[in-house]
């Protein structure tokens, strides 16, 4: 507990909120005038233009304007889940592994001031952002830097407050006021966990019945060996093609080549993993659906491909999230085994 991380989730959602009104324009006559956006509370740049009463001075604060700020968090209860829930992500180029328990949400406060001079100017401006919250914008951010662990973070409008700033004689600046309140339902991860050499690859398990006096064999020695396998073609393999149309009930098979078919071994067809169980000429009889694949109509001329066939290693490349099966061996003491799948 409090090792250091940082994983900038405040700074993102910040900056993606920022970024949501950084395009924000106005019409003058012919011209198109982009509204400026700065971070910082309202009350700074009204006293910077207070401090310039000047209407004449050729450099002073400029309105329309708007400025966002971030206020405060507050703990979501509503969105709470389970605390020993992870989460498994690979970077994209596979090379690392990382484990993270489940966010803890939270929500944070903003708001948005719109400054400008003109009631026509802050019109415009509010009917270019209103629409888009009913009452929230979903805002897609990055989370977790090279995991690219993406998810939407609604963006929700909560209130919207007016105020005319406007006192005193003709040399007096006006100011229009909106200010929109917000509330972004982030999620806070914790520290992040390399488990690239975690993986289970193979597992072993050895039962021993039996007298353990010495001379004495155990009257029963059995072991399970199970490892992780590939149920659909990485490689892209194809063997054969489909001689017939099929349909989601035939198990017998025509095939172009039964030669480059091997019995006792899965085959890939759209998306749907088959198991072979003999091989007789070009017709094959075959197990549909396996490892809860969904049986599917094929077309004649659809490609065969084979899973782990003769020179290539399908296992090898199955993915953290993919779905595998399991080949496997039962082992009685040390003269006989048999292989499952």
């Amino acid at each position: 507990m409090f090792e250091y991380f940082y994983n900038e989730i405040f700074r993102s959602v910040i900056i993606g909120f920022g970024s949501l009104f950084n395009g924000i324009e106005i019409k003058k006559s012919s011209s198109i005038i982009k509204v400026p956006l700065a971070y910082g509370p309202t009350q700074k740049f009204l006293a910077r233009m207070q401090q310039e009463a000047d209407l004449n001075k050729p450099v002073s604060i400029t309105l329309p304007r708007m400025a966002f700020e971030f206020l405060g968090l507050q703990y979501d209860p509503t969105r709470k889940s389970t605390q020993t829930q992870t989460i498994i992500n690979q970077t994209p180029d596979g090379s690392e592994v990382k484990r993270n328990y489940m966010p803890v949400p939270y929500n944070m406060r903003f708001e948005l001031s719109i400054m400008t001079k003109l009631n026509d100017d802050m019109l415009q401006i509010t009917e270019q952002i209103l629409p888009y919250f009913q009452p929230a914008y979903q805002l897609p951010i990055n989370f977790l830097g090279n995991l690219k662990e993406k998810r939407d973070v609604p963006i929700q409008l909560d209130n919207i407050s007016m105020e005319d700033d406007y006192e005193g004689n003709f040399d007096t600046r006006r100011a229009l006021i909106y200010t929109l309140s917000f509330t972004a339902k982030t999620t806070l991860f914790g520290p992040i966990t390399d488990v690239s050499g975690s993986v289970i690859r193979k597992t072993s398990v050895g039962y021993v019945a039996g007298s353990k006096a010495p001379g004495v064999a155990a009257e029963r020695d059995l072991s399970y060996t199970t490892t992780p396998r590939a149920t659909k073609d990485y490689t892209g393999d194809v063997v054969t093609l489909l001689a017939e149309n099929v349909d989601l009930i035939e198990t017998v098979i025509e095939v172009d080549d039964g030669t480059k078919i091997e019995a006792e071994k899965y085959i890939y067809v759209g998306q749907e993993e088959m198991y072979v169980e003999s091989v007789t000429g070009n017709k094959m009889t075959v197990r549909r659906g396996e490892d809860n694949t969904m049986e599917q109509n094929h077309v004649k001329g659809a490609q065969v491909k084979g899973i782990n066939y003769p020179g290539t290693d399908d296992n090898a490349l199955i993915q953290f999230g993919d779905d595998f099966g399991f080949d496997g061996t039962i082992t009685w003491g040390v003269n006989y085994a048999s292989k499952w799948c």
